[in-house]
């Protein structure tokens, strides 16, 4: 189990060390060519070779000057080349927005740039470091790159002699196994690598956020919070294969992944009249990454919509009329014609800012398989009863009386598998499950505890969850479709505070050299308190603040106090692992007081193995001696015992 922080040193790709590969070139007075990646046609293609004879080429002999950088880093820098690689394409002009970001990506990028006063200084080299799977890497490439013609044929600056994108796609295919491996991917985890971010994919199509008013002022809330938080967002419209990269009547081209580079509510109305009746609509800015074609309906360049919005507001959104690729749409708009939204946040761990800082817990872990049960963990999803619970499980806790949870499962990346035919993502997900107050051994059966969310199950190589959770104990349970599937993933856990996160396990306590002294369980009971009635008023508003306290052989669970109330919905779970089963389990209720709690009643059960297992519904009574005399109200509870101690 690893727990790390996003911005560690990077670890050296195929143990290549720039500084030192750089040195001896110098010294060598040679250009550096990587031997890891090759300039031959593996490195180009698997399958498909691109259309015409290639010559690999250094930038000195595409171009006069070449630079990483002409005037700065843009978003408008780049042009697509042959692959289907837009999505990685609008990655990069995410990333160049964001100077925080491509100057990590694109480490001392003033000690790499060409100086045209110290020629002596270039040896052909150069390195990129990517987030892969909880760690930053560091990828060296020499600076030959592919052309037909004297063009480059892949990613590219719209700039002749400008090359960080072009040696970032190389050092991005070398990590993939080669460029073909680029061909078709998701803009959102090309963020990912260049972030650490979290990446949310929102359907865009199935949740219909343009018929829902609520909804969609909510996601655009959301997706606002997320632009200004310094999150990354994308978006794409669906395609059938017929009509990738097909341009639609209103200019948006199909299978074509855009990057967003603005949320705003832009002001109607010219002059003063515009700040005394502060109206606004919500627009969206996009970029088409083949730097041209755009939307033409509402709020686009020359639409008849920018008349609504004074000369001051147009400057300040620097509006141009020029087919540069950029444009506006009405959020409505956007909700409507796209299908698909990536959403790639950017969560502060740090304690030295003003924004709201989150709490992380990063844990790789694995689907693996063992003929036996108790050691098997690729049980496949909640589908398959018999073996779902046989998958790695974790164990966090909200402490907060409610608290924001986000949390993402990523699969190792595929693409470098392509090439022999086994590049596909794992279909993946999670359940949360709401456990026992006192719960320490992996869980076995499925009783009472609650299944409070369970994510889609997709092929994708992230599935996010992001969900509000009251008070309490989970367990979160990744897993793959299909039972023996195996695989590797990485489990990130966000909470306000710190959740605890850790992989469960031990299935039952230890034996140790003690037990024979102070005895070994020999039996296990859950209880399940769901709440009470007709408890007795407390105070003068006629209500009583409750709570419940289970305990056995010494130990205790008490839940959350339920303010103002005699029906109580506790929804609490406990389990004990008993060393002498005739001792009793007792539920007590209690009321909370700031001065003395008092007692309103409990119930002692015996939790015999014969007991009914069904809900069931007990008079509350006295406790010590008087403990045969009634109090009021009831409480409503079920208990399982079992002298298997893997049984829940």
């Amino acid at each position: 189990m690893g727990v790390r922080t996003m911005f560690s040193t990077a670890t050296s790709y195929k143990n290549q060390h720039y500084s030192e590969l750089k040195r001896k070139c110098l010294e060598d007075k040679k250009l550096f060519e990587d031997p890891e990646f090759p300039v031959t046609n593996a490195s180009l293609f698997y399958r498909k070779p691109p259309p015409g004879m290639v010559e690999w080429k250094r930038p000195r002999e595409i171009s006069d000057g070449p630079h990483l950088f002409v005037e700065g880093i843009s978003s408008h820098d780049l042009n697509q080349g042959l692959l289907g690689n837009c999505w990685f394409v609008a990655a990069c002009s995410c990333l160049a927005l964001k100077p925080d970001l491509w100057q990590k990506v694109i480490p001392d990028w003033k000690e790499q740039e060409w100086d045209s006063k110290h020629p002596e200084n270039y040896a052909g080299i150069f390195h990129f470091q990517f987030w892969v799977f909880g760690e930053w890497v560091d990828v060296v490439v020499d600076d030959r790159l592919p052309s037909i013609n004297g063009e480059l044929i892949y990613c590219h600056s719209k700039v002749k002699n400008e090359f960080w994108s072009a040696l970032l796609e190389k050092a991005y295919a070398k990590l993939s196994g080669c460029y073909e491996s680029l061909d078709g991917g998701n803009t959102g985890d090309a963020v990912v690598d260049f972030s650490g971010a979290v990446a949310e994919a929102i359907n865009l199509e199935a949740e219909a956020f343009h018929k829902d008013q609520g909804r969609m002022d909510k996601l655009f809330e959301d997706l606002f919070k997320v632009y200004d938080r310094d999150g990354i967002i994308s978006c794409s419209i669906k395609a059938s294969p017929s009509e990738i990269e097909a341009r639609m009547a209103c200019g948006l081209v199909k299978g074509h992944a855009y990057s967003v580079t603005s949320v705003k509510k832009v002001r109607l109305g010219h002059g003063l009249i515009a700040y005394f009746q502060n109206e606004t609509i919500p627009l969206i800015r996009m970029r088409n990454p083949w730097g041209k074609i755009e939307w033409n309906g509402a709020w686009s360049d020359s639409s008849a919509e920018w008349k609504k919005v004074g000369s001051m507001e147009r400057n300040k959104l620097g509006i141009t009329v020029e087919d540069d690729g950029e444009f506006w749409m009405e959020f409505r708009d956007w909700c409507k014609y796209f299908t698909d939204a990536d959403v790639c946040r950017l969560i502060n761990t740090s304690l030295l800012t003003i924004d709201k800082t989150w709490n992380e817990v990063m844990i790789l872990g694995s689907w693996t398989k063992n003929a036996e049960p108790l050691r098997n963990r690729c049980g496949g999803c909640m589908n398959h009863k018999q073996t779902f619970l046989q998958n790695p499980q974790y164990l966090f806790e909200v402490t907060e009386e409610v608290d924001e949870v986000l949390i993402s499962l990523q699969q190792r990346d595929m693409k470098i598998h392509r090439r022999i035919g086994q590049g596909e993502n794992l279909t993946i997900g999670f359940a949360v499950f709401k456990v026992e107050l006192n719960r320490k051994y992996r869980m076995h059966d499925i009783i009472t505890q609650l299944n409070v969310q369970t994510t889609t199950y997709i092929n994708a190589r992230t599935v996010f969850m992001r969900a509000m959770l009251p008070k309490g104990r989970y367990m979160i349970i990744p897993s793959t479709f299909k039972p023996e599937t195996l695989g590797e993933f990485m489990l990130r856990v966000y909470t306000n505070v710190d959740s605890g996160c850790r992989e469960l396990t031990e299935h039952q306590p230890r034996m140790t050299c003690w037990s024979k002294l102070t005895g070994y369980p020999v039996a296990v009971s859950q209880i399940y308190v769901h709440g009470a009635e007709g408890l007795e008023n407390q105070d003068r508003t006629g209500g009583a603040d409750p709570y419940v306290i289970v305990s056995c052989e010494g130990s205790s669970v008490r839940s959350t106090v339920k303010a103002d109330t005699v029906k109580p919905v506790f929804d609490t779970r406990a389990i004990f692992y008993r060393k002498k089963p005739t001792k009793p389990i007792t539920v007590e209720v209690w009321n909370s007081n700031a001065v003395k709690d008092q007692f309103l009643g409990q119930v002692v059960l015996t939790g015999s193995v014969k007991d009914s297992t069904n809900p069931q519904r007990l008079q509350l009574r006295k406790s010590g001696r008087a403990m045969a005399d009634e109090m009021p109200g009831s409480i409503t509870l079920r208990i399982v015992t079992s002298t298997e101690l893997t049984d829940m």
